[in-house]
């Protein structure tokens, strides 16, 4: 067993003015320094002991729906760990690992056009996902592993010379997504049923929803069963992601604006309102279901309240084993 790492009280000024960098970085509101002193801090402490009592890498699940924040979080937790706990934390997404825009419309031509659409279980590469895992467990310090990128913007992954690149080993492997650790639906009438507009009319015969249904039991449920720990964030409803991932185009919009790139790359572009509503049916069903089964079974809890602040949060340490089953 190596020699326990101090779990220190407050952070290090080099810590602290990482995290003033950040908050600035990411131009968040002065109040998410509350959110970082009253659970972040804490949780990295409880991350690093996870991490500490494995004796081992520690793979770590971060759930949260669209818009709740997973990947300021996420942000934030690899750089506390790293700076304050000195436990090289390596992050990606799912976002990160989406298919390709090509090898979508293959899927959208073979099994349903609705998986052109990137997000719901079945659009994203979990081989490429296992890769990044699997490098960042080399326990060689001078081991590369590239950590895939997508641009949203242009619906396609970046190219692999632009990927940023982990060095060496990683103790915390942090890997963040809105289904990441989702239940599959086990009622066949309760998924035959359509639950908004999008499935009553581009989906009729379900064959959509069984698709993804079935990546759930299988792929994805094979892919989540290495994870450790599993830290929620729970929006307070249906409603709220709404409103929060509309909140996120419009920063994408004036981020981004309206002319095109140099050099003939494509065209970026955001979602108007109507695209917007149709976007985030494809995520409603699983949402739903997350934001109902998923607290009781999570190792952590952070619940989220409608100012898009942490307001509590609930330990779940009793549950081990096949809690993600």
């Amino acid at each position: 067993m190596p020699a326990e790492r101090s779990q220190p009280s407050e952070l290090s000024p080099q810590a602290a003015q990482r995290i003033t960098d950040l908050i600035r970085q990411e131009a968040l509101p002065p109040s998410y320094q509350a959110n970082i002193e009253t659970y972040l801090v804490p949780l990295a402490s409880r991350v690093a002991a996870w991490q500490q009592a494995l004796d081992r890498p520690l793979i770590l699940g971060l759930n949260g729906a669209q818009g709740t924040g997973k990947s300021t979080v996420a942000l934030f937790l690899q750089s506390l760990l790293n700076e304050a706990h000195d436990c090289p934390c390596a992050r990606f997404s799912l976002d990160d690992i989406y298919l390709t825009r090509a090898e979508r419309e293959g899927l959208a031509a073979s099994i349903h056009p609705l998986l052109l659409t990137r997000g719901v279980p079945g659009t994203h590469d979990l081989l490429l996902g296992q890769q990044v895992i699997d490098g960042l467990l080399v326990d060689d310090p001078s081991h590369e592993t590239p950590i895939p990128a997508f641009d949203k913007a242009i619906d396609d992954r970046v190219p692999k010379h632009e990927w940023p690149v982990f060095k060496g080993p990683a103790r915390v492997i942090l890997i963040e997504g809105w289904c990441l650790g989702a239940k599959p639906e086990h009622d066949p009438e309760r998924l035959a049923r359509p639950l908004n507009k999008l499935e009553k009319y581009e989906d009729q015969d379900g064959l959509w929803r069984q698709y993804v249904n079935d990546q759930l039991w299988g792929p994805y449920a094979w892919f989540v069963d290495q994870i450790d720990r599993l830290i929620m964030l729970k929006a307070p409803s249906m409603e709220s992601v709404v409103r929060w991932r509309t909140l996120q185009e419009h920063k994408l919009a004036q981020k981004l604006g309206s002319a095109p790139e140099e050099g003939g790359k494509p065209v970026r572009k955001v979602m108007d309102p109507n695209e917007l509503a149709r976007f985030i049916m494809h995520y409603e069903r699983i949402t739903r279901r997350c934001l109902a089964e998923m607290p009781a079974r999570a190792d952590v809890v952070l619940e989220i309240d409608q100012d898009h602040q942490i307001k509590a949060q609930r330990l779940h340490d009793q549950l081990e084993g096949d809690w993600l089953r």
